[in-house]
């Protein structure tokens, strides 16, 4: 049964670490999306963002 246990912790602890490292490569994704975004808004005109729908609230999930 430790045997069983053991492999266990240690298969969730891998996929653990895999999702880290996932979520660590999303945050990079978002920050360069939210400067792309930005940019492309502070180019735009009035009637273009005008267009646009109002903003979402940013969620404030910080993964430890």
């Amino acid at each position: 049964m430790d045997l069983v246990k053991s492999h266990l912790m240690y298969a969730v602890r891998e996929e653990v670490e895999v999702l880290k490292e996932k979520i660590a490569e999303l945050m990079e994704r978002i920050t360069q999306l939210e400067s792309e975004n930005n940019i492309l808004r502070a180019g735009a005109s009035p009637e273009t963002l005008a267009q646009l729908p109002p903003p979402q609230p940013q969620q404030t999930n910080n993964p430890s």
